[in-house]
């Protein structure tokens, strides 16, 4: 069976109004704590008793929670602009305290400030800055890394186009050498050329040879041997020699 619906009146009994009051109040009490933490509400809670007793919870305290309710109650639109000049000062005061906290943290880093420190909060800092530090120096060889590789890799492909550029250039040698040993061959002069002069009777055929043998520093007389047609002064061969006759250079 379930318990029955009780009548809502006064107890005349005196000793049940005071067990119920006290058995009531415990739990109205704890239903205000825990619509507060739960609903993260503002709560105000006054009892008093029939003796005149005072019982009380506030949330955030019974006088900030009655002074709100005035502002609610008599100046509803002040209130609300009241309000939201609050929350705006509530924020720029944690920006500002966060501005500082940073500001501080920075002078820390820097090595500046160290004063007020513990040996705890240094210890702390101590760690932040050798962590910031291994950081700086992976990344920083990381990229000398990187760099090094490039670079071996331009001196590679350096390295390809000297080797193609010294290729054409020693193939371009060859066909100048080539050009140039034709061009020598073909302008070598004949082995043999033959003078004559049509101007008077005296008439001589020369045989050219590769080494000349008449040289401007000799003193000696040079023989030349060959066949001439020469006419010597007080020579006594007819100035008329008939086609066909040789004489002798050195039997002249």
């Amino acid at each position: 069976m379930g318990r029955g619906r009780v009548e809502l009146k006064r107890i005349e009994n005196k000793i049940n109004r005071q067990v119920t009051f006290s058995k009531r109040r415990n739990g109205l009490l704890k239903k205000a704590y825990e619509l507060s933490v739960l609903c993260d509400a503002e709560v105000a809670l006054i009892i008093f008793s029939s003796r005149g007793k005072l019982y009380e919870f506030g949330s955030s305290g019974i006088t900030k929670t009655l002074e709100r309710y005035q502002c609610c109650c008599f100046n509803p639109r002040e209130n609300g602009v009241e309000r939201e000049t609050q929350s705006w000062q509530q924020e720029v005061s944690k920006l500002k305290g966060k501005y500082e906290h940073l500001q501080r943290t920075q002078r820390h880093l820097l090595g500046e400030d160290l004063g007020p420190l513990s040996v705890k909060e240094l210890q702390t800092l101590e760690k932040q800055l050798e962590g910031a530090l291994a950081q700086t120096r992976q990344r920083k060889t990381q990229m000398m890394m990187e760099q090094m590789e490039e670079l071996r890799r331009k001196e590679r492909h350096l390295g390809d186009m000297n080797k193609q550029l010294k290729f054409k250039v020693s193939m371009e040698m060859s066909t100048m050498q080539a050009a140039e040993e034709q061009a020598s061959l073909r302008a070598l002069p004949c082995s043999w050329n033959a003078s004559s002069s049509t101007g008077g009777n005296n008439n001589t055929f020369h045989v050219p040879s590769n080494n000349q043998l008449e040289c401007d520093n000799c003193t000696e007389p040079i023989l030349q041997m060959g066949y001439q047609f020469v006419q010597g002064e007080g020579s006594s061969i007819p100035r008329t020699v008939h086609e066909g006759t040789i004489v002798q250079g050195w039997a002249l």
